[in-house]
């Protein structure tokens, strides 16, 4: 189980500010906050859960994901900290439409669905600031979706490593590198293991990258940018 951090825990104001909350808001967020820690693979939510209320990702990474109809899971977006997650649910008044998932250690600020709504309701250019996180998002995930459906498993996982790149933070010198299983990279990429730790391999003695484990080092971004894109 997740548990609850005592007030007051760390704050919300990354995403806060880049919604522009104001002072005012703040203080009503601050108020109202709890802080939830969570240990790789336990779930923030799950599809279907009612949306009880938004939560912003302090440190560690979230991934959202699908379960289709032959129970195979994929991963339709990453988060990391200073990303929000549930507000779609919230605002269509439904339950949430994906799971979410901890990759890593979690600390996850909650706010509840009520102090969501009086954001939007008072604060106007809160609520712009939201429809273009959500069109941005949107856009994302339909070119995700396009290229699942076009591009050759070896070039989806060369896009797929690039967009880990982007979601953890790397070191300032040495050559960048992330952990993830082979199972989420596979959902993430919209295939199987199997595949995957072929395909993995392939790079490998290339001299794309190394592995150690779950542990994936890029040694040429370049090439990995140029497989990436074959089908662009």
């Amino acid at each position: 189980m997740n548990s609850f951090v005592p007030h007051p825990p760390p704050d919300c104001r990354h995403w806060a500010d880049a919604l522009l909350a104001s002072n005012q808001h703040m203080a009503l967020i601050e108020a109202a906050k709890t802080t939830h820690h969570y240990q790789r693979g336990q779930v923030l939510f799950r599809e279907g859960d009612h949306a009880a209320g938004l939560y912003s990702i302090n440190s560690g990474h979230v991934k959202v994901t699908k379960v289709g109809g032959d129970g195979k899971e994929q991963i339709i977006r990453l988060a990391r900290d200073g990303n929000i997650l549930g507000y779609r649910g919230l605002l269509a008044g439904t339950g949430h439409a994906a799971n979410a998932l901890a990759l890593d250690e979690a600390e996850v600020c909650f706010i509840p669905k009520s102090v969501f709504f009086q954001l939007i309701e008072h604060n106007p250019g809160f609520a712009f600031s939201l429809m273009k996180l959500m069109a941005n998002e949107l856009a994302e995930t339909e070119e995700r979706m396009l290229h699942l459906a076009y591009k050759p498993v070896r070039e989806r996982l060369a896009e797929a490593l690039l967009l880990l790149l982007r979601t953890y933070q790397q070191p300032a010198d040495g050559p960048p590198s992330f952990t993830i299983s082979r199972e989420d990279l596979a959902a993430l990429v919209g295939t199987v293991r199997e595949t995957v730790s072929r395909f993995m391999a392939e790079l490998k003695a290339e001299g794309v990258l190394s592995t150690k484990g779950s542990s994936i080092t890029i040694l040429d971004i370049k090439r990995l940018i140029e497989i990436s894109t074959l089908y662009d």
